[in-house]
């Protein structure tokens, strides 16, 4: 009975998402056929260039995100975080400073406090691999933010099992421009940078070099070390670009960065608020440096080839204070422990591909990709409790790991016509993964040494099939079947049986419908998908001894199936001259059957819904500009509750909906606007731990991290040249 309730409550989230999409799509459709509309009625198509050939939004047989320069800087403006409201369906767990671990439709990692990474959500900078690596995602001189969600099996293969997130940096001008940015706001808050582009005349190209340091003391005050500072934020954004025109069939382009992240990490407390107690502060850093090279060339009957090359290394040093106390706050009892790790992480990838016009009636697009990843962690946990219900437990660990993958994949894509109205669109990916780690954990405390080494390889294959129906030149609607890909792995927690050591491999099946409208001065989009996932990797962890805070399990293992669901839209409107709004919404309902996890009582299955999935999130803004340059704009930003963790974790965020404003004066010479972000200073929470921290009886509780409170800042630019064009 319980079963045929939940289907029945399943077909109506459904078929309730399918009504509120239909009712929205007709009433586009008859804004967008009312009159003929003008070149200036018509708001601008999106190009996606995160895709194998670049295309236009309405063309894309596939959910997609695009934020460009404005929209970046109206939302935030600094760190990818700030503007995760105006993607549907996409969220982040904290457990850091900055957002690292993003969430698409429900799927994606929480952490990462072991080594070998296995990302779900892909993340390319300037086509350079950063997946996992979400701290350095700055927006500083940033052209578009692109999310692909579902999986994207043909064009990114095993890290994209989820989706791709593509940040595109700003190109280069052929004339000569300048910007310089200044901003200041409260909590401590300044950023300077400058952005600087023109040509390069003896070699018939053109160059862009940008610069930022951003720093704020964060939101938390340490009463022990009457400081705060100590989650605070100290980021440096260096970017520099190069294209070549050699002729008119070849083309070279170079990006360089270096994103250094030198946060604090001090952001719980046994009180659940702003005052923290920590006397060992963590931090949260991480400095990446990469680079990648995309030659293309171009013949005249339209057939191309590219070639890219790509190259990054990133130091990341993670640490806590794991007891968030110090010895005047615990006393009586003795009890302080700390964990910190530095990871080194290098990438590096070369790519081929060859494709033939576009303008063809059968187009084809064949490619070749390698991907060499290598990480090494050290990782130091010390501690001492003494208390006199459980005695002295001292702890000094040190776990040194090395792990090498090598991906190399084949894929092609093949489009075509069906009629002037029809388009179809087949894609097949086959990668071959070999995987090579090996880990030192040394107890200093009982003098022993354990080692341990695996090498799994692994075939994988993804794709996808897809049909585009034009319903006229500024509606489409499409039906895509894609299937996605995660590699298997291994866990490294001591304490595991056998059978738990390794998982297998995940493989999802996304069908996914959507309409797409382009009228007069309304874009919409929307679309439904179901998930049917197959060995859905899920990670949990158990808290062995409550003495110590950070004696945990960590276990990834499969569910036998799972089932994500829902619906998502985004709406632009330019209601007349002076007044645009936007909107976007997503509807998610996810589950998985029969996980096996490590519980207080022993081996058990269980389902439920994920971690950090919001069966509801959306966003809502008006944007009000008049002619002279002032301007108002007011968001809003929502989010339903959702489970912190994993099993045996049961606790959930509640729900909240948080205003934004701005307003200046912007001209294309210059402009000045002041921000306040959290206007009514909501209280709301982006991580939550369940486990034993309290001495002496260490009772399980919930421990949270907040979000951003009120601030507020004042921001300044000055456009000079080239860049002072809109």
């Amino acid at each position: 009975m319980q079963t045929l309730f939940c289907a029945r409550l399943r077909a109506m989230y459904l078929a309730s998402s399918f009504f509120v999409l239909a009712s929205l799509c007709a009433g586009a459709a008859e804004l967008a056929q009312a009159d003929t509309p003008s070149a200036t009625d018509l708001l601008d198509e999106v190009i996606v260039t995160a895709t194998l050939r670049p295309e236009t939004t309405l063309a894309l047989a596939s959910s997609v995100t695009v934020l460009d320069s404005k929209a970046l800087h109206q939302g935030g403006d600094q760190h990818f975080e700030d503007v995760l409201a105006l993607v549907p369906n996409l969220n982040f767990s904290a457990g850091t400073n900055r957002a690292r671990y993003f969430q698409l439709r429900g799927i994606g990692e929480l952490d990462q406090y072991e080594g070998a990474p296995n990302p779900s959500v892909g993340l390319l900078v300037d086509e350079i691999d950063f997946s996992g690596l979400g701290s350095m995602a700055t927006l500083f001189d940033m052209d578009r933010v692109e999310i692909l969600r579902g999986p994207q099996g043909t064009r990114y293969g095993a890290n994209a099992l989820a989706g791709l997130m593509y940040m595109a940096s700003a190109a280069p001008r052929d004339q000569w421009g300048a910007r310089l940015e200044a901003e200041a706001g409260d909590y401590g808050t300044r950023s300077i940078g400058g952005v600087l582009t023109g040509p390069v005349t003896a070699l018939d190209s053109s160059f862009r070099l940008a610069a930022q340091r951003y720093t704020s003391d964060g939101y938390f005050r340490n009463d022990f070390l009457n400081r705060s500072d100590t989650n605070g934020r100290d980021e440096t954004t260096l970017r520099g670009r190069w294209r070549w025109d050699p002729s008119n069939a070849v083309a070279v382009d170079v990006s360089v960065l270096h994103v250094a992240v030198d946060d604090g990490y001090d952001a719980f407390s046994p009180e659940n608020g702003r005052v923290v107690h920590s006397d060992k502060p963590g931090v949260d850093q991480q400095h990446s440096t990469g680079a990648s090279v995309r030659t293309t060339w171009r013949g005249e009957d339209g057939r191309s080839v590219m070639a890219i090359g790509t190259w990054a290394d990133s130091r990341i040093a993670y640490g806590y204070d794991g007891d968030w106390g110090n010895p005047q706050y615990w006393a009586p009892y003795v009890y302080d422990f700390t964990e910190l790790q530095h990871r080194h992480r290098a990438t590096s990838s070369g790519e081929l591909r060859l494709a033939s016009s576009p303008n063809a009636s059968t187009r084809w697009l064949f490619g070749v990709y390698a991907l060499t990843l290598r990480e090494q962690l050290d990782d130091v946990n010390l501690g001492v409790s003494i208390d006199p219900v459980n005695g002295e437990y001292d702890l000094n660990t040190q776990l040194k790991s090395g792990y090498r993958a090598r991906h190399l994949s084949l894929y092609g894509v093949v489009d075509g016509d069906l009629g002037a109205k029809t388009h179809w669109s087949v894609g097949l990916r086959g990668e071959q993964q070999h995987a090579d780690y090996a880990d030192t954990f040394t107890d200093q405390i009982y003098a022993s040494t354990d080692s341990q080494s695996f090498a799994p390889r692994e075939n994988l294959i993804g794709g996808h099939a897809s049909l585009t129906y034009e319903l006229d030149a500024r509606r489409s609607v499409y039906l895509q079947l894609s299937r996605g890909y995660k590699a298997g792995g291994f866990n490294l927690s001591s304490g595991l049986s056998p059978g738990e050591i390794t998982f297998q491999p995940e493989a999802d099946w996304n069908l996914e419908t959507g309409y797409k409208a382009r009228g007069i001065a309304l874009d919409l989009d929307a679309d439904v998908f179901v998930v049917s996932r197959r060995n859905a990797q899920l990670r949990s962890s158990v808290q062995t001894d409550p003495t110590n805070p950070n004696s945990f399990i960590f276990f990834t293992g499969n569910a036998a199936s799972g089932l994500d669901y829902g619906a998502e839209l985004a709406v632009r409107a330019r209601v007349s001259p002076r007044l645009t709004a936007g909107m976007t919404l997503g509807l998610l309902h996810t589950w998985f059957h029969d996980y096996v996890r490590i519980g207080d009582t022993g081996v058990s299955s269980v389902s439920r819904e994920l971690a950090h999935a919001p069966r509801g999130s959306g966003s809502a803004h008006v944007e009000y500009r008049i002619p002279s340059g002032f301007y108002a704009r007011f968001e809003v930003n929502a989010m339903t509750g959702f489970y912190y963790d994993l099993p045996p974790v049961q606790a959930r965020s509640g729900g909240y909906g948080l205003a934004h404003a701005r307003a200046g004066y912007d001209t294309p010479r210059w402009s000045v606007d002041f921000y306040v972000r959290n206007l009514a200073n909501r209280t709301y929470t982006t991580r939550g731990f369940y486990f034993g921290l309290e001495p002496p009886d260490y009772p399980n509780k919930l421990y949270v991290q907040l979000g951003e409170p009120r601030v507020y800042g004042l921001n300044v630019t000055v456009r000079i040249g080239s860049l002072a064009t809109p």
